[in-house]
């Protein structure tokens, strides 16, 4: 990779950064590695305990659980029916009652976000010491431009060719998570933070920074995961976000070539944004992408990724957790390539993360 030596100072740097100067003080820290589980659509099965147990910790060569993400962000784009929590997923868009049943799932016990907080508890029995509760972020659907039958609050229409309404609706969701969140009593998770699906900012240049200043003054984080060079990516602190992880969407597509690891890693450094590691299913050995997450992991240590900043992590639907079960040798070592870096992580004393 060019320049590295360069990227490894400029990646030091990027720790600082990352964050909204004038937001400081008012929000709760963020994960140094969080998992992207896409979750409460009806086209996907619901997470279960023993689902997350590839993600929570591993076991080391003596045989003792090491920590692994200690970020999990739950979010869906569509609902599996035909309505959309963001633009162009779908025709239509989801409403307050698609909304209102997103969270009900997450929140129903056994499953989703209570199963990864059973999950946790296991391995925190089994590990009781200097034990940090796991950080919750939750994704916002982004109320979509022009609906008209989203549904009402407090007795009022909503209209979302009106700003007011937009907001007001991103309000009553984040509102309805923190009821949902408290009341299912999870003893080791915190709620940290929401995140805006919305992977560019054109529909939400006018509303974005508000949602942002109402999710602040409830104490809690605004997390944003635009594509590469998407329209606002540079925006991000403007456009109201703390942390902003940069899509370098190399993965997808073997036409795309390794340089553009190399991009995105000085377009983070040079917009002070972090980064998102990409993968998805066909990273196991049939489905012949392996190495393209090799040369994320590669990329990563080199521009400094690994040793300095939060990063979240793509990963299709399952990929992580297909990769540990997997009958094939390759998919097992490229599980544990990965996952070896996630828990040095988790106990280096130099990566601090962001902490506000």
């Amino acid at each position: 990779m060019k320049n590295v030596k360069l990227l490894s100072v400029i990646a030091g740097l990027v720790m600082m950064l990352c964050v909204m100067p004038e937001t400081i003080l008012a929000i709760k820290p963020f994960a140094r590695d969080m998992v992207l589980i896409y979750a409460g659509g009806s086209h996907r099965k619901a997470w279960d305990k023993s689902q997350f147990e590839p993600y929570v910790a591993m076991k080391d060569g003596k045989g003792k659980n090491q920590w692994l993400f200690d970020g999990y962000l739950f979010l869906e784009i569509k609902n599996g029916q035909g309505r959309g929590f963001a633009s162009y997923y779908e025709k239509e868009g989801a409403r307050r009652q698609e909304w209102t049943k997103l969270l009900d799932d997450y929140f129903t016990p056994g499953q989703m976000v209570c199963a990864l907080n059973d999950c946790v508890g296991e391995v925190r029995a089994a590990n009781p010491k200097k034990f940090e509760k796991k950080k919750v972020v939750i994704g916002m659907p982004e109320p979509i431009p022009n609906q008209k039958d989203w549904g009402e609050i407090d007795g009022k229409v909503m209209d979302f060719s009106n700003g007011e309404d937009r907001l007001a609706a991103c309000q009553w969701f984040v509102n309805y998570a923190i009821k949902k969140f408290n009341e299912a009593n999870l003893d080791n998770l915190e709620l940290s933070g929401f995140y805006w699906i919305a992977e560019e900012a054109t529909n939400s240049r006018s509303l974005a920074h508000n949602v942002g200043d109402y999710v602040r003054s409830k104490g809690f984080n605004f997390n944003w995961i635009p594509y590469f060079k998407s329209d606002g990516f540079q925006e991000w602190k403007t456009l109201g976000f703390d942390i902003a992880y940069l899509q370098p969407n190399y993965f997808f597509d073997k036409k795309v070539p390794f340089e553009r690891l190399d991009q995105a890693c000085k377009l983070a450094a040079e917009n002070g944004m972090c980064l998102e590691m990409e993968f998805d299913e066909r990273a196991l050995k049939s489905g012949g992408f392996g190495s393209r997450l090799s040369d994320y992991i590669n990329a990563f240590d080199e521009c400094g990724a690994f040793a300095s900043f939060p990063i979240a992590y793509y990963q299709g639907d399952r990929a992580f957790y297909n990769l540990f079960h997997s009958k094939d040798i390759e998919d097992k070592q490229l599980y544990m390539e990965l996952a070896k870096r996630i828990a040095e992580r988790q106990k280096s004393k130099k990566l601090k993360g962001l902490t506000k």
